[in-house]
């Protein structure tokens, strides 16, 4: 079942060491502001929780893992302040992701668009549908994206990071994500990734808690100056989603 909320649902379950996050928006699990702050602190209460060793990151449904940001408050955006707290929805988030000090696990069972492809990038193991393209779209709407692009960059290089980023009307397949190292593994079926991630999450618990933190320490090093440089990312999308360029395609876009 599909949530029908306009601020969109995010559910938390814990059982046996691991915490699985649901979220879910009517508009393809897009995420509007408010969304993003409360996962955002669930992701640093989880950090937090001792009775918790492992994520399990998933979105509503079956043929969308997320499309990004809310395009409705996209729009509203009027002057640099609200640019920049826009853009800092995402940051925040992939932020609690990188800081929390716990190995996270992403489930993809569908499409990801901008910032989700963010999402997914700042996933420490994903496990993917072969209806998991990805497509980074900025570019389309005369921004960028610049406060994903430390995450996505990290994970799969700058080579692939630059093929997404300029081809931003172009979909790549689950395999082209798989090859990329975006995703460890591809399934045919939400069924099969389901169980494979029941197993991989149940051994992923029954670590060592101290070496697990540990590793989630070294997977990213370097990348303590995060914080600010993701801030200094939002503020530049932020000003250029007031450029008469976006203005215009945002326009075009409205009354289609």
């Amino acid at each position: 079942m599909t949530t029908t909320r306009s601020n969109g649902s995010l559910y938390t379950n814990v059982q046996n060491k691991i915490a699985t996050i649901e979220f879910g928006h009517p508009a393809g699990n897009s995420f509007p502001g408010a969304l993003l702050s409360r996962l955002t602190q669930k992701l640093n209460e989880l950090a937090n929780d001792g009775s918790v060793l492992v994520i399990i990151l998933k979105s509503e449904g079956e043929r969308a893992f997320c499309a990004g940001a809310s395009f409705d408050e996209l729009l509203k955006i009027s002057n640099l302040e609200e640019g920049k707290t826009f853009f800092s929805g995402f940051a925040n988030v992939i932020n609690a992701m990188r800081s929390c000090g716990k190995l996270i696990i992403g489930r993809v069972q569908g499409k990801a668009v901008g910032g989700g492809v963010g999402l997914v990038s700042a996933c420490d193991y994903v496990f993917a549908t072969d209806h998991a393209a990805i497509k980074l779209s900025e570019f389309t709407i005369g921004i960028g994206p610049f406060v994903i692009a430390p995450a996505v960059e990290r994970k799969m290089g700058k080579a692939a990071l630059a093929e997404l980023t300029l081809g931003a009307d172009q979909w790549q397949n689950a395999y082209w994500a798989k090859e990329k190292g975006l995703f460890a593994k591809v399934f045919e079926s939400i069924s099969e990734m389901d169980n494979a991630i029941d197993i991989f999450a149940t051994k992923l618990a029954s670590y060592n808690p101290e070496a697990l933190a540990a590793m989630k320490k070294v997977l990213w090093e370097d990348t303590d100056h995060w914080d600010e440089l993701l801030s200094e990312r939002a503020a530049l999308s932020g000003k250029l989603v007031l450029s008469d360029f976006t203005k215009t395609a945002l326009a075009k876009i409205k009354t289609k």
